[in-house]
């Protein structure tokens, strides 16, 4: 099946899931997903939005816990208090 930036006509079955890619974040998944490691584990998810991390820091690996967020500072870059690092 080609893909396609709209819904073709007669789109079988069910629903398809919505996924969201958010740019240096996570990949937002309408649940309930299940999802197969690389290990080949099944996790089972029933939230109705999973974030499966796509940078690979999480501590919850597939499953994002925001770790992305969390950056070393460097030289010149701004404290919460406005000075430098």
């Amino acid at each position: 099946m080609p893909i396609r930036a709209e819904r073709p006509d007669g789109w079988p079955g069910r629903e398809p899931r919505r996924v969201v890619v958010v740019p240096g974040g996570p990949v937002l998944v309408e649940g309930p997903v299940e999802l197969v490691t690389d290990e080949g584990t099944t996790l089972y998810c029933d939230r109705f939005v999973v974030a499966v991390c796509a940078c690979r820091r999480s501590h919850r690996y597939p499953l994002c816990d925001t770790s992305h967020r969390r950056r070393q500072r460097g030289s010149g870059e701004r404290t919460p208090q406005g000075g430098t690092a």
